[in-house]
């Protein structure tokens, strides 16, 4: 299939139904950690939802998929269970990851989601050694890593480009570039900006996308998941995108002086749902009472996750050395 060819109609409803859920997920999730009901460090993907949509469409169960700290988005992408998500947030035994890892550690293999990480670039390796396992076993799953543009300041990054371009091995890179590292502008960081770049010297395709058109992401991630299946080795994308809240938490931080109230509001007005529904109706895919429906529905979904959460156990003391192990 090209990457031009037609997205089917059900699949592009598709997408913008998960875009809407992790939004109304997360903006529960925000409601909350400010009333104190969530006490974990939560990374919210408020601003990011079609990066991770566009992407985890282009993808089968049988792939993994590698995520970060701001993890949420991914999970649900991936076919994650909205309950189990949040239980895990309550640090409940009934968690995606039994009430041990929290946000920044979520895991369901399940779905192709073998684990995340809060340590920056901590997962890009693994991704690649994912994808050697598949290219090893003849299998024609891929693996694909996400991170921020903060990961690139790694020297794992470089090293992982290399060895599975090198080996021409089935991993696709896709860098969130939001704009930010951790509260830094990433312009103070690297002195070349342009990530998607960095996949030349290894001799890989890097393409540059806007990160909040689910439409183009699914694109860009669909062509670099088919040439990886059949053979042709790794890819980079460069999403840009931007997330609304804060690196963590449920605040804007516009009172930290850390960015404008204005730049703020610049990508508010980008709002990748929004740019997707406005494409859906153009389109006659979708109308206003479905989308109204879609809300409705969604917005049912996450409250019963809530109760779910509320009404699972806490992990029990003797069960603290299971599901572990030491190195």
């Amino acid at each position: 299939m090209s990457a031009e060819a037609p997205i089917p109609d059900a699949a592009l409803l598709g997408m913008h139904q998960n875009m809407v859920r992790i939004r109304k997920f997360e903006e529960k999730v925000a409601d909350l950690v400010t009333s104190g009901e969530i006490i974990t460090p939560c990374h919210l993907y408020i601003g990011q939802e079609a990066v991770a949509t566009g992407v985890c469409a282009s993808l089968r169960v049988d792939d993994y998929v590698f995520s970060t700290h701001r993890s949420h988005g991914h999970y649900l992408s991936k076919g994650g269970d909205g309950k189990r998500l949040m239980a895990e947030l309550y640090c409940r035994a009934n968690g995606c990851s039994r009430g041990k890892g929290g946000s920044m550690h979520i895991t369901s293999p399940d779905i192709g989601l073998p684990g995340s990480s809060a340590i920056v670039a901590g997962t890009i390796p693994i991704a690649v050694g994912s994808a050697l396992s598949f290219s090893i076993q003849k299998r024609d799953s891929v693996s694909v890593s996400f991170f921020g543009d903060g990961a690139v300041d790694e020297g794992v990054f470089y090293e992982s480009l290399n060895f599975s371009a090198l080996k021409r091995l089935p991993v696709i890179f896709i860098c969130e570039n939001n704009l930010y590292s951790t509260h830094m502008p990433i312009s103070d960081c690297i002195s070349d900006t342009q990530i998607y770049k960095k996949a030349e010297p290894f001799n890989m395709p890097g393409l540059r996308v806007d990160g909040n058109d689910a439409i183009e992401v699914f694109r860009a991630a669909r062509w670099a998941v088919e040439r990886a299946r059949a053979g042709e080795g790794p890819a980079l994308i460069e999403c840009m995108t931007y997330r609304w809240r804060g690196h963590v938490g449920p605040n804007y931080d516009i009172d930290k002086g850390l960015r404008s109230e204005d730049e703020l509001k610049y990508w508010m007005s980008r709002c990748p749902i929004k740019f997707l529904e406005e494409t859906l109706i153009e389109r006659g895919v979708l109308s206003l009472s479905d989308k109204r429906q879609v809300y409705e529905k969604i917005e049912e979904e996450v409250e019963d996750a809530v109760a779910f959460a509320k009404g699972g156990p806490f992990p029990e003391e003797r069960d603290l050395s299971k599901d572990v192990f030491k190195m």
